[in-house]
């Protein structure tokens, strides 16, 4: 018995370390998911939603191959109004150079469905959150959209 008792030891120490950690990390995953949660689950007035709405409309471009040429309009939800005044003063010279370089880099395939736009969404979303000074972009609503080929 002497001899087991330090393997004993050993690994009752090792469950509660394992414990110890997914309790820590599922703590840390949740407080994650809430906070996403709490900005999504926000419901906002209609002139609520006006004031922290920017628009930018009628970027025509080429796509990834150069044969397809694209013309999107964009609407774009702040998390305030004072975000959405600093939002319209960069952006005709820093949002959108972003959303035609992303769109440059974006084959006519991965615009299909309802899943490619999201996916284009939430890629410009993380780029235009980078380059806000003040605020964040929580949406991007993508209100015109026209892919043609030459």
């Amino acid at each position: 018995m002497k001899k087991m008792l330090p393997w004993l030891i050993t690994i009752l120490l090792a469950i509660t370390l394992i414990v110890l950690a997914v309790v820590l990390l599922s703590s840390h995953f949740e407080k994650g998911n809430t906070a996403g949660q709490a900005i999504a689950g926000k419901k906002f007035s209609a002139d609520e939603l006006v004031k922290m709405t920017s628009e930018i409309t009628d970027i025509k471009t080429n796509l990834a191959d150069q044969d397809y040429i694209v013309l999107m309009s964009f609407a774009f939800q702040l998390n305030d109004k004072k975000s959405k005044e600093q939002f319209d003063k960069i952006k005709e010279f820093r949002i959108k150079p972003i959303i035609i370089k992303t769109l440059a880099d974006t084959k006519p395939d991965d615009l299909k469905g309802s899943n490619g736009k999201d996916q284009l969404s939430a890629k410009l979303i993380n780029l235009i959150n980078k380059t806000l000074t003040d605020g964040q972009l929580n949406q991007i609503e993508i209100t015109n959209f026209v892919v043609t080929p030459l």
